[in-house]
């Protein structure tokens, strides 16, 4: 789902009538409210409309056997299926305002002065999942802006962490393997070395300048140094569409799962989130819409599993090209109504300021 205005839709899908879709509405309501089957005694006490528990089971049945709703287990009661779930995303989800307040709170909170965009990111991820009561995901694709400062820290065990700071406060950690017993010595000269020629140049102007002046001999670095600073420039070789993505809020997805099943997906998803291919696919999604998109279940093709779903939004900045991805992840019954607006929002403040 695309949605390009978070204006009120038709209230009545096609295929489904007035009667059909308001059960079908309560149910999936009620399903994000507490998680738990809906019967037909419970509906016929919230409709609007005056329905007997038989007439609601009749519609019921229909719809269950339309591929909407599910019996779980030997419950009496409905749960909405992913496809029940997509109707009502699709046409008869109403989405919620947000208040000036909600507004303000939200620039206030990305456009605090005296922290680096990382941070600044960073709090989007968390203020997102508190909002949500999911996971909050921020995807910023690498900056092709000016370099502030690179260091070298060493890790132990042969390895070091090069950390490469931009221009606009964008922060960016990699890990390089250096030789065992590398003197600290050689770290700091790699690192002053580089930094000595930052000024005005990008990441790939740096790292054509100093590919050229070690072809040519013309540095004063010794072996062991000149390999780090090869190394860690290496790093981000051919890394054309890397960049940072951050989440905030994973633990919420496990508040409720107690089945050891349940347990394992969501550790599968946790671990996929942290690939690169994710970061990819991310913004790909973005690219494809203008607004905010919905995917439930294994539609975006990022995850493969059921039961989760994710909102989606693409931060543009004032030239409308993608800098970034703003979005949530949880159990398919996340308010989508409250969220979507708070998504669209937030990528609009974040487009600005990676823009």
């Amino acid at each position: 789902m695309d949605v390009r205005s978070l204006a009120p839709r038709p209230a009545l899908p096609p295929g489904l009538d007035p009667r059909s879709a308001a059960i079908l509405r309560e149910i999936v309501e009620q399903y994000v409210e507490t998680g738990d089957p809906v019967g037909s005694r419970t509906l016929s006490r919230r409709l609007p409309q005056p329905l007997s528990p038989a007439t609601i089971r009749n519609v019921m049945a229909d719809l269950t056997d339309a591929g909407l709703l599910f019996a779980p287990h030997t419950s009496a009661g409905r749960l909405p299926t992913d496809k029940g779930l997509r109707l009502f995303v699709d046409g008869l989800l109403q989405f919620g305002s947000l208040s000036d307040e909600e507004r303000d709170t939200i620039v206030s909170v990305l456009e605090a002065r005296g922290r680096s965009l990382q941070d600044t990111l960073s709090d989007a991820s968390a203020m997102l999942s508190g909002l949500s009561s999911a996971a909050g995901l921020v995807l910023a694709p690498k900056s092709d802006g000016l370099i502030k400062h690179i260091e070298f820290a060493a890790l132990g065990s042969g390895r070091a962490l090069v950390i490469l700071v931009g221009a606009d406060g964008r922060v960016e950690n990699r890990v390089i393997e250096i030789p065992a017993g590398l003197p600290p010595s050689a770290l700091i000269e790699a690192g002053n070395y580089l930094n000595a020629r930052l000024s005005g140049l990008s990441l790939e102007e740096l790292r054509r300048h100093v590919t050229e002046e070690m072809a040519d001999n013309r540095t004063e670095l010794d072996h062991l140094s000149a390999g780090v600073v090869s190394s860690g420039l290496a790093t981000w070789a051919g890394d054309s569409r890397g960049g940072s993505l951050i989440v905030r809020g994973q633990a919420r997805l496990l508040a409720d799962v107690t089945q050891i099943e349940r347990i394992s997906t969501i550790q599968m998803l946790f671990d996929r989130l942290e690939t690169q291919e994710t970061m990819l696919r991310l913004l790909d999604l973005a690219e494809q819409s203008d607004g905010v998109r919905i995917f439930i279940g294994a539609e975006s093709g990022l995850f493969g599993v059921s039961g989760v779903s994710m909102v989606v939004a693409p931060a543009r900045n004032e030239a409308n090209r993608i800098v970034g991805a703003i979005g949530v992840i949880g159990p398919t019954r996340l308010n989508y109504g409250r969220i979507i607006p708070v998504v669209d929002y937030t990528a609009r403040v974040i487009g600005r300021l990676l823009g």
